[in-house]
């Protein structure tokens, strides 16, 4: 029971890691990269559907994302997506077939926006691993068929996990931070 408890939190926790370096690729560096346009929605069809599932997304050039969606009538759909998608600041072109997305240069005062931005985030996912954390010492706390000496392991052995994790996503945080401030 205990090692169920501590197994689901552990991999809770390694998702939302996951999750926040998902989220701190998607901010973006002075490169253009398909993982900054994957999870832009695009109203196809009155759905919201993310543009990763919509076209393929290729590197052109450094700065350049060419953007050739699989259905040629969701063309004007995904140049309206792109242009609402502010935080990106991307230029975009339209030829009748593809897309493409060029990425101004970025300023010092913008990489210092983006470096608070994946703070932001990277804040979200540490409160996302200490409220599993939560949840698990009440899953322990509950236990009633336990001796109160397994529990205290547990919660021992928990607290490294969450640790751990934290530590993981502090690890991420400094890397993508010195990515963003590299000139």
């Amino acid at each position: 029971m205990i090692s169920d408890v501590l197994a689901e939190a552990k991999e809770k926790m390694q998702k939302a890691v996951e999750v926040a370096k998902d989220d701190f690729a998607t901010v973006r560096t002075g490169r253009a990269n398909p993982a900054l346009f994957q999870k832009i929605l695009v109203e196809y069809y009155g759905t919201p559907t993310p543009l990763g599932q919509m076209a393929s997304l290729v590197n052109q050039e450094a700065r350049t994302l060419l953007i050739t969606p699989f259905d040629k009538s969701a063309l004007k759909d995904i140049e309206k997506a792109l242009a609402g998608a502010a935080h990106l600041g991307a230029s975009v072109g339209n030829d009748g077939n593809v897309i493409r997305a060029t990425l101004p240069e970025l300023t010092e005062d913008r990489r210092k926006e983006y470096v608070k931005i994946v703070r932001d985030k990277a804040e979200q996912a540490r409160v996302a691993i200490r409220n599993i954390r939560r949840k698990a010492k009440d899953d322990l706390d509950g236990l009633k068929e336990v001796g109160e000496d397994e529990v205290a392991r547990a919660e021992k052995e928990l607290d490294g996990t969450t640790k751990q994790h934290v530590d993981a996503i502090d690890e991420a945080l400094k890397r993508k931070e010195a990515e963003l401030l590299e000139v």
